[in-house]
């Protein structure tokens, strides 16, 4: 693996929930720690379902968990500068995605990284992402 990678909400739950992805597992465990990074917005949309959940503590500790080998990166002026254009060929295509998902993007793209995410259909319209799903062979 080379690069940097970036986990997005959905990869992250799958972990989470410990649902059966050998695939994810075993490339999580692969990758080196210092390579895969969560975007801010990713923590805040865990955290958020956390909050919501029957069990807030026990989510939020396993979160904790989850993320502590991973850098968290935060949405910077370069992140910006991506979102703005991102956000404006979308529109322009009548194609837009979530602000969530734009932000996720924009964060990948200024870092020049690979998303990784189960969700290829709506990344895939946002030009020069590029983007894996470590849950499919």
């Amino acid at each position: 693996m080379s690069g940097l990678y970036f986990l997005d909400t959905n990869i992250c739950v799958y972990a989470l929930k410990g649902m059966h992805q050998p695939h994810l597992e075993r490339r999580m465990r692969r990758g080196s720690p210092k390579r895969i990074k969560v975007p801010a917005i990713v923590e805040a949309e865990l955290r958020y379902g956390a909050a919501k959940s029957t069990n807030e503590n026990r989510t939020q500790r396993a979160i904790e968990r989850l993320l502590s080998p991973y850098s968290s990166v935060p949405f910077d002026h370069a992140c910006a500068a991506h979102y703005a254009r991102v956000c404006r060929e979308l529109e322009t295509k009548g194609q837009p995605i979530g602000p969530n998902d734009l932000i996720i993007a924009a964060t990948v793209l200024a870092h020049g990284g690979v998303l990784v995410t189960h969700n290829v259909g709506e990344f895939g319209r946002v030009v020069g992402l590029v983007s894996e799903d470590w849950t499919q062979a």
